[in-house]
C-alpha cells in the first residue's frame, strides 16, 4: 500500500469521527447531553463542521475507489468483463451518477444558510435602516436557525388559538389582530449562539390579546405554540407587566417566512430562543415548570439574558 493509499484511509477514518461526533451533538434529542459543546462552538458553527466534514468524506470515499479502480471495476463490470463495450457503458453511467450527486450537494449546500449567512430575503416594502437616530441591523443579519426551517403560514386561513386556564377561549383571524392598537419598538435579540440584531419591531402587545379572555386565577403561566411544532413558555406576569409585542412587522415591513410570518414575539431581556416565530396559539396554564423545545433539551427554562444559558 503506497503512503498516499494509507494517508486517504486514515484520513477517512478521522473524518468519519468527526461528522460522527458532530452529529450525535447536534441530535435533537441528545443535545442536553452535549450542552458543554455550545459552550465553546456556536450550533452554527458545529452545523457547519458537520456540513464540511460530509462533504469531505464524500470526496476521500471517491478518491479512494478511484485509487481502487481496478477492483471496482472487478466488481461492477462481474461476467461482462470480457466485453470492452458493456464496461465502457457501466463506467459512462457511474460517472454521470456521480457528477450528478456531487453537483446536487454543492448547490444544495451552497443555496442554504452557511457561514453565518443566509440567503437573500425578498423584502415586501423598503426596510428602514435607522429609526429616531438610532442605527438598526438589517433583517439579513438574522439567521435562520429553527427546527424544521421556515414556514409558509397562510395569511387568509390563518388562526390564532387563546385556550386553557380563560373563560373565554379566543379565535383572531389575521387581519382581526391587527385591529389592536399597535406599538412599535426598538429591541435587541441576543442569541445563544453569540450574535445579536437591533431591530424595530412593530405589533400588537401580547396583554391585549388577552384582555377579553378573562383569565383564571389559577393560571400561572403563558406558553406559545408554533407551526412548526416548537413551544416556550414564561411567567404569566411577564408578559401582563410589561409591553411585550407580538409583531408582525421588522425594521417596517411585513415579517417574511425566514423571520416568523404571521407574527413573531419580541421577547424583550430574554435570550433568542424565547422569541418564537410562526406564533399559532397560546395557551394559560397552571404548570410553571413546563419547558418547551429547547428549554427541555437543557437551556434555562427562563431565559433571562442576565441569567445562565443553561439550566443548573
Amino acid at each position: 500500500m503506497t503512503a498516499f493509499k494509507r494517508f486517504i484511509i486514515i484520513a477517512m477514518f478521522l473524518d468519519f469521527i468527526l461528522l460522527a461526533g458532530t452529529g450525535i451533538i447536534k441530535f435533537p434529542e441528545w443535545q442536553r447531553y452535549f450542552l458543554l459543546a455550545y459552550d465553546f462552538l456556536p450550533a452554527s458553527k458545529i452545523s457547519m463542521i458537520h456540513d464540511w466534514s460530509g462533504i469531505i468524506l464524500f470526496l476521500l470515499i471517491l478518491i479512494h475507489l478511484i485509487l481502487k479502480r481496478r477492483e471496482l471495476k472487478e466488481a461492477i463490470v462481474g461476467k461482462f468483463k470480457s466485453t470492452k463495450g458493456n464496461a465502457n457503458i457501466i463506467y459512462i453511467i457511474t460517472a454521470v451518477a456521480v457528477g450528478i450527486i456531487i453537483l446536487a450537494g454543492v448547490v444544495a449546500y451552497f443555496n442554504g444558510n452557511y457561514f453565518g449567512k443566509s440567503k437573500p430575503i425578498t423584502l415586501s416594502g423598503v426596510e428602514i435602516t435607522e429609526y429616531q437616530g438610532e442605527k438598526l441591523g438589517s433583517i439579513n443579519d438574522f439567521r435562520e436557525n429553527s427546527i424544521k426551517g421556515p414556514q409558509q403560514v397562510d395569511k387568509d386561513s390563518y388562526r390564532l388559538e387563546i385556550s386553557g386556564l380563560i373563560e373565554t377561549p379566543m379565535s383572531y383571524k389575521y387581519d382581526d389582530i391587527l385591529k389592536l392598537p399597535i406599538y412599535q419598538k426598538v429591541i435587541q435579540l441576543n442569541c445563544v449562539e453569540g450574535w445579536s440584531v437591533k431591530a424595530l419591531w412593530e405589533g400588537v402587545l401580547v396583554r391585549d390579546l388577552l384582555k377579553d379572555t378573562a383569565i383564571k386565577p389559577e393560571a400561572k403561566t403563558i406558553i406559545f405554540y408554533a407551526a412548526d411544532g416548537y413551544s416556550t413558555s414564561f411567567p404569566l406576569e411577564y408578559v401582563m407587566q410589561n409591553n411585550i409585542i407580538m409583531a408582525d412587522k421588522l425594521n417596517g415591513v411585513v415579517l417574511p417566512p425566514e423571520r416568523g410570518f404571521p407574527f413573531q414575539l419580541a421577547a424583550e431581556q430574554k435570550w433568542g430562543y424565547k422569541w418564537i416565530k410562526w406564533i399559532t396559539k397560546i395557551e394559560l396554564s397552571s404548570d410553571t415548570d413546563y419547558k418547551g423545545f429547547w428549554e427541555s433539551r437543557g437551556y434555562n427554562n427562563n431565559g433571562d439574558l442576565n441569567g445562565s444559558k443553561f439550566s443548573q
